[in-house]
């Protein structure tokens, strides 16, 4: 089976550069597969889970959002924060979804509103993420 160079990418640092055989990636719309020779496509993305499978295994990791950039040989996700699904913390999400929902009470204009959506939305996926992990451990 042919392969496809992927690159994922946060604000500050480069969490994967390889190949891959597949990629599925959150896109604001629904989940993409993506798989070699996919045509060109450029598409925003919803926090969640990225997962790319190669020869050894599956890697995952967490995207808040962001765009992804897809030619037929090459992926490419930019996200402004990118986390190993191995290193997100369950403490500091749970934190996060609670001072949403605080927030999401007092708030007031359509920007405060949208604002708060987006960072539940945020700790949402990751709790999901976490979630689905300790089910892959059992």
């Amino acid at each position: 089976m042919s392969s496809m160079q992927v690159d994922v990418v946060s604000a500050t640092e480069s969490l994967y550069s390889g190949e891959a055989k597949c990629v599925f990636a959150p896109a604001s719309t629904g989940e993409l597969g993506i798989y070699p020779k996919h045509t060109a496509l450029l598409s925003t993305l919803k926090p969640g889970e990225v997962r790319i499978e190669t020869d050894k295994g599956v890697e995952s990791i967490y995207v808040s959002g962001g765009i992804v950039e897809i030619q037929p040989d090459v992926v490419t996700i930019f996200s402004d924060t990118a986390i190993r699904a191995s290193d997100l913390n369950e403490a500091k999400a749970l934190e996060a979804k609670q001072r949403a929902e605080a927030a999401m009470e007092g708030a007031t204009e359509n920007q405060d509103i949208s604002a708060t959506q987006a960072a539940l939305a945020e700790s949402m996926a990751q709790l999901q993420m976490i979630s689905k992990m300790r089910g892959k451990k059992a």
